[in-house]
């Protein structure tokens, strides 16, 4: 079976990319030839956790901010089209001009039709068009939907009449890992994000501001192609010592060691579904305030803190639960026994396996 519409194997980049780690050695393990199509330069080739087991394709395509998913997704499946997989799981709604390539060729397709691209703020009026078209050619072409939240599924459902499976992304749950040096437990304050108008962002780094005269705040992340948010970010940590940038951070025990210490976790993200960041946050017991959105509350449940996105609402939500330790250990506690119940990458790559054997009519 192939994946397409990531950047490949083994990829540190995003959700999509951390769910193929997980899920392509399982459904190796469960006795399915994997391939997975990728970009050149895009994947960790000396990476020593990479499954020899796994095949990997990197076709060619236009590496910019507008075009590069749909150029990619193209020549991954022509490439597709023309090996005749037993079927593919198809990450992202832009692809979906490009499933009938695969119909043709009768090979079935499981899509992740990811968040509801078509509303967010990062993309202007013909990239919305472009995937709001994309939507639609996959709810006519692909044969099985992916969705990673309830209230995606019910956007589908509304919108283009088309049912699914609900698998969400998942978690890991470490040993203790050591702190990042120059930090405290539960001392500082952490974001982590790519730098979008959707996650957040500029609100954010209005409330750190006001976070970075108590406490330490941590940013992850960037915006992948530079621009003006990541200028901001630089500046601010140029002038204030109690405002660390490091960037986009691809070693997952460092990344896991910054969520298990932080005493708060702003997640602002918007417009996605079940987003990885934030179930990676839950399954290492970190305090979390997240941005009111239906997708987070999903999530989070009665446990999370909610804030509106406004800098000063954020500051004060997050400031509120750094100073209480109580709050901040029940929180904790609450998340981990979430995430173990709901999310972990077991129940998340058992699910995929189940889906993708009732698509080719494997009994398991």
């Amino acid at each position: 079976m192939a994946i397409i519409g990531t950047r490949g194997y083994p990829s540190y980049y995003g959700g999509f990319e951390t769910a193929v780690r997980k899920l392509a050695p399982y459904l190796a393990d469960a006795g399915w030839d994997v391939i997975v199509y990728g970009r050149s330069g895009s994947t960790k080739v000396d990476d020593p956790e990479k499954d020899p087991r796994i095949r990997t394709i990197e076709t060619r395509g236009i590496q910019t901010k507008s075009i590069s998913t749909l150029s990619y997704g193209l020549t991954a499946c022509l490439n597709a089209a023309r090996i005749k997989p037993d079927a593919a799981l198809v990450m992202n709604v832009a692809n979906g001009y490009f499933l009938p390539f695969l119909k043709i060729r009768r090979i079935p397709t499981l899509v992740n039709v990811d968040g509801i691209e078509w509303d967010r703020a990062k993309w202007g009026r013909l990239a919305k068009a472009i995937f709001r078209g994309g939507a639609r050619f996959t709810a006519r072409f692909g044969d099985r939907m992916v969705y990673d939240s309830h209230a995606i599924a019910e956007r589908w459902e509304s919108e283009f009449r088309v049912q699914g499976d609900f698998i969400p992304y998942g978690g890991d749950s470490p040993n203790a890992l050591p702190l990042e040096t120059g930090l405290t437990h539960r001392g500082y304050v952490l974001v982590v994000a790519r730098f979008v108008p959707e996650n957040t962002i500029p609100e954010f780094l209005d409330a750190a501001q006001t976070i970075a005269r108590q406490w330490p705040v941590v940013i992850v992340g960037s915006s992948g192609y530079g621009g003006e948010l990541d200028q901001r970010v630089s500046q601010m940590a140029e002038n204030n010592a109690n405002i660390w940038w490091l960037g986009h951070v691809s070693d997952d025990k460092r990344l896991l060691s910054l969520w298990q210490h932080a005493g708060v976790y702003f997640h602002g993200h918007s417009v996605g579904g079940t987003n990885p960041t934030l179930v990676q946050a839950m399954a290492t017991e970190t305090p979390i305030v997240a941005r009111d959105t239906v997708y987070n509350r999903e999530v989070l449940g009665e446990f999370g803190r909610y804030c509106a996105p406004e800098g000063s609402s954020i500051s004060s939500a997050v400031l509120d639960l750094m100073a209480d330790t109580g709050a901040q250990d029940s929180q904790a506690k609450a998340f981990a026994r979430r995430a173990r119940e709901v999310y972990t990458w077991e129940k998340v790559c058992s699910a995929y396996v189940d889906a993708l054997s009732k698509l080719v009519n494997i009994e398991r």
